[in-house]
């Protein structure tokens, strides 16, 4: 299978092989051709001629229509999740398969009873009536998930329980570790009844775990098909990226209270309540905690985006209220927010990435007309700066893949040299490579002077870039860990045990 965009390759005869009853890995940098693949497979993509595609020995026709892929057995959770956000849950988790009484009626009763069952089924919480738009991430994706897992089960029921090919482009980003392992379950119980699964995952550990086989690519190429349970993680990373990549590991700095550059006194909003802590000059400090313990609500509610119910946030001596804090006056106070939701709240897709680099200092280029040429220069020199590939400026935003919409958005920021920089799952979905370029940017951030809060539940981002890493438990503080505890398995270790050094009060 080969694909090409604008003279250049996205897939150069790509082959592999999946077995009825097996979770087959699909990893590779962002860009590699993961999703290019996958989207030829579900029709969106009319692929080079000579590519063909066998489904029980049968050749399919390219490209595959919509209709065609559910026929064959198809089901699909992409990488956006392809839900439509203005209409509802029920609408669209039935779209074009509603159950009719006549040619003019849809019978809505029936259909959402039927869809509270399946949702029961999987114990999802999902309103049938709820508009996706208004669904946070986590419920976004169990939709997305549970759709394709029921389209497969459909399949199957009108195949006598056999065959069918589940393909999953980073289900699991938006969902927290307990609905990974539930998910993982119904995934592995299709397995069991003749299905075939595509799994695509930047988690190595995650891939290694669930899966039976594992294929590689780099630059739109099979590198090779391994055994899982026969390789390790690291031997995956040189495949991935063609070379060994050295352990990132952050400098450790001892900070005293003539360094505090910000400080949170009695903040409650949501979940979190009474929470204090300070943020050194020169800081990455770590927020985690276990799914719903309100470490991954802390940015936000910095940021006044919400505001909290009550607190204090000091920063370069001036004080806030954050019950009345919002994100113009965040962002006058010398604070930038990455969220964790890229393209949703970071990014702003229909714009061109020369627009989404430099729309924290536009201001610079238009007392009364907007210099052109120097902000189009300018937005190339950034992108030079911080690596963003391909660095053209004139491009759409969502055509970078992720890591590269990540340094977009954290360049975006930076260009403005904020005082306190809030992060959220700054590593989410992207590759190894990109995964490391973060690191250096964050990491170079702080050592210029700035203040970092990195709010993340991956053990090892932590160990990688932080000083100090403040773990939750039911809103509040629970304990924190420095310098040389902060490893994986320390980090993880509290999380679930909170067997670490109590913070002194008020001194988080």
């Amino acid at each position: 299978m080969s694909m090409t965009f604008g003279g250049q390759r996205a897939l150069d005869e790509v082959s592999m092989s999946i077995r009825r009853g097996e979770v087959h890995g699909l990893i590779g940098q962002n860009g590699c051709g993961k999703s290019t693949l996958i989207k030829i497979l579900a029709g969106y993509h009319h692929p080079d001629p000579g590519g063909e595609v066998e489904i029980d020995g049968q050749p399919v026709k390219l490209p595959v229509p919509a209709a065609t892929a559910a026929k064959l057995g198809m089901s699909f959770v992409h990488q956006d999740l392809g839900l439509l956000p203005t209409l509802t849950v029920l609408e669209n988790f039935r779209a074009g398969a509603f159950s009719t009484e006549s040619i003019w009626f849809i019978n809505w009763k029936k259909e959402r009873r039927r869809a509270s069952d399946v949702f029961g089924r999987f114990e999802m919480s999902l309103n049938p009536r709820a508009k996706v738009v208004d669904l946070p991430a986590l419920q976004r994706a169990q939709l997305a998930i549970v759709r394709a897992l029921d389209n497969l089960a459909e399949y199957q029921a009108a195949t006598g329980g056999h065959g069918g090919l589940l393909v999953l482009d980073e289900p699991t980003v938006f969902l927290p570790r307990a609905n990974r392992e539930r998910f993982f379950e119904v995934v592995h119980k299709s397995v069991t009844l003749g299905a075939s699964v595509m799994f695509v995952s930047h988690d190595l550990d995650e891939a290694l775990a669930v899966t039976d086989r594992i294929t590689v690519l780099r630059d739109g190429r099979v590198v090779g098909t391994v055994v899982s349970g026969e390789t390790s993680k690291e031997k995956l990373v040189e495949m991935i990226i063609g070379r060994r990549l050295e352990s990132y590991q952050a400098a450790r700095h001892e900070h005293s209270a003539n360094d505090g550059q910000a400080s949170v006194a009695d903040l409650t909003g949501g979940s979190v309540e009474d929470v204090s802590f300070n943020v050194y000059q020169g800081e990455v400090l770590g927020l985690t905690g276990l799914e719903g313990s309100g470490f991954e609500e802390i940015p936000y509610l910095l940021f006044g985006s919400p505001p909290g119910k009550q607190g204090r946030l000091t920063v370069a001596g001036r004080e806030y209220d954050l019950a009345s804090m919002c994100p113009p006056t965040a962002i006058k106070a010398g604070m930038a927010l990455v969220p964790a939701d890229r393209q949703g709240s970071a990014g702003v897709g229909s714009l061109l990435v020369r627009d989404n680099v430099m729309l924290q200092v536009i201001g610079k280029y238009r007392p009364y007309r907007l210099d052109r040429r120097r902000y189009l220069r300018d937005s190339h020199t950034a992108l030079n700066e911080y690596d963003v590939r391909p660095p053209q400026p004139m491009m759409d935003f969502q055509a970078l893949s992720g890591g590269n919409q990540q340094k977009v958005v954290l360049a975006k920021w930076l260009l403005g040299t904020p005082k306190l920089l809030l992060v959220h799952e700054p590593t989410q979905g992207v590759d190894v490579g990109a995964r490391a370029q973060l690191f250096d940017i964050i990491t170079r951030a702080a050592e210029g002077g700035m203040s970092v809060v990195c709010a993340t539940s991956d053990y090892e981002q932590l160990a990688g870039i932080c000083s100090r890493v403040l773990v939750f438990r039911n809103g509040e503080i629970a304990c924190q860990l420095l310098g040389e505890q902060i490893t994986k398995d320390r980090v993880m270790e509290a999380c679930y045990l909170g067997d670490a050094q109590p913070c002194p009060e008020g001194e988080g």
